[in-house]
């Protein structure tokens, strides 16, 4: 065979993940890192400098900016995540180049083992395909009770939610109370888009899942998470099997 001829046909760019970088959008993405840059700081100021503060990270896109925001300007806020022992591999690459790139080793919260022997004997390996409350008991297993362990003794955590994200994000306010964690909640990210969120990776160079490229915008567990289809929206590729209504894993839903 000719070695100049390949069989390989290359994988298509995805255009989310490459945003066209204009002098506008540049402008757009460094007015809302400053403002994030300056609600974080003020974060540290009233909640404390001491592990008072916590930031909620998981990997996807829009936390790789906040880590990014967090970890480049050396504030002191906790950055932990949940390893919920069903991750994609990819999860697990970057978990360890963020770690390399930052300097900073992060703090990984795992279900409790008991727990999760008890609802895999019980239910079965993959039963959250089964229902959305074996699907919900799942995550309060691996993801719930985890975080409850990650929050205890703060008085505030960060989380990179966006309003544009799913139905059940509309109007995401910047800063609410989490009256179920019994915390102030900064969500600081609430009025980005896609397309900036993407334009600060480019334009910074931050580490991200190579899962983005691959079509999947929004991750979670690997056996919980598909590549989407053109116009589809950005969180149809998590529990697609589920109505938009239901696509939360109970980390925030707010109480009542």
């Amino acid at each position: 065979m000719n070695a100049a001829v390949s069989l390989l046909r290359p994988a298509p760019t995805n255009a989310a993940t490459h945003p066209q970088l204009t002098d506008a959008l540049r402008a757009t993405v460094g007015a809302k890192s400053a403002a994030a840059l300056a609600l974080l700081r003020e974060a540290v100021a009233e909640f404390g400098p001491n592990g008072e503060l916590a930031f909620a990270n998981s990997f996807g896109a829009e936390d790789m900016v906040l880590t990014d925001l967090i970890l480049s300007n050396a504030l002191p806020i906790t950055v932990f995540s949940l390893d919920t022992g069903r991750l994609p591999a990819e999860t697990y690459s970057l978990i360890g180049e963020v770690e390399r790139r930052y300097g900073s080793k992060l703090e990984i919260y795992f279900p409790d083992a008991s727990a999760v022997e008890t609802f895999v004997r019980s239910h079965g390996i993959n039963a959250f395909y089964d229902s959305v409350e074996l699907r919900k008991a799942c995550c309060g297993v691996r993801k719930m009770e985890p975080l409850r362990r990650a929050l205890a003794g703060r008085k505030a955590w960060i989380t990179g939610l966006r309003a544009a994200q799913s139905v059940t994000r509309s109007g995401l306010p910047v800063r609410e109370t989490d009256s179920a964690n019994g915390l102030e909640k900064l969500n600081p990210l609430s009025d980005w888009s896609e397309t900036e969120v993407w334009a600060y990776i480019r334009l910074n160079e931050v580490p991200c899942n190579a899962l983005h490229d691959q079509f999947y915008p929004s991750i979670g567990c690997a056996p919980c998470t598909r590549a989407i289809a053109v116009g589809e929206d950005v969180r149809a590729g998590r529990w697609w099997w589920e109505n938009p209504e239901t696509k939360e894993c109970g980390l925030h839903v707010k109480a009542g």
